[in-house]
């Protein structure tokens, strides 16, 4: 190994500027995911990381732009718009779920039977603010007023 991989890999520069370097255990600690996620980052090209002789180390520059560019379900297209637009009124199952404080295969039977209007974009069901409070206010509720019968 040349002098300037061997700085690069230890962290530092050729220029001699110390680079903040970290390992995958502490990558993984910082994104709060497995060690194993980060490996797989890794080997995709997803995140730049070098090898010095049996440590990777992973520059927290090269950290701060893979989480930039982490795939985020919040940030899914469908034909060129945001999915879920929650200024538009526009919420995921699991952020309905969340809303109404119910689980989320309850909103995904909901829109089975036809108690919750929801729309499907590409492979995501989307659902309006206005079906959700509709939802809350004709099913919810009277599920919680019934009695219970023994």
């Amino acid at each position: 190994m040349d002098q300037e991989n061997k700085e690069l890999a230890s962290g530092g520069f050729a220029s001699g500027q110390q680079k903040k370097v970290v390992s995958i255990t502490e990558a993984a600690r910082i994104n709060n995911v497995t060690r194993q996620a980060i490996y797989v980052a890794i080997k995709q090209k997803k995140l730049k990381a070098y090898k010095d002789s049996t440590r990777w180390t992973i520059d927290l520059d090269d950290l701060e732009a893979y989480r930039r560019q982490k795939y985020s379900r919040t940030k899914s297209m469908f034909q060129g718009e945001l999915l879920f637009d929650n200024h538009k009124g526009y919420y995921s199952v699991n952020q309905a779920a969340k809303m109404l404080g119910v689980p989320a295969q309850k909103i995904y039977y909901a829109t089975r039977v036809g108690l919750l209007k929801a729309s499907r974009k590409g492979a995501a069901w989307v659902i309006h603010t206005s079906d959700i409070e509709g939802y809350k206010e004709n099913y919810l509720q009277k599920q919680l007023q019934t009695p219970e019968v023994m």
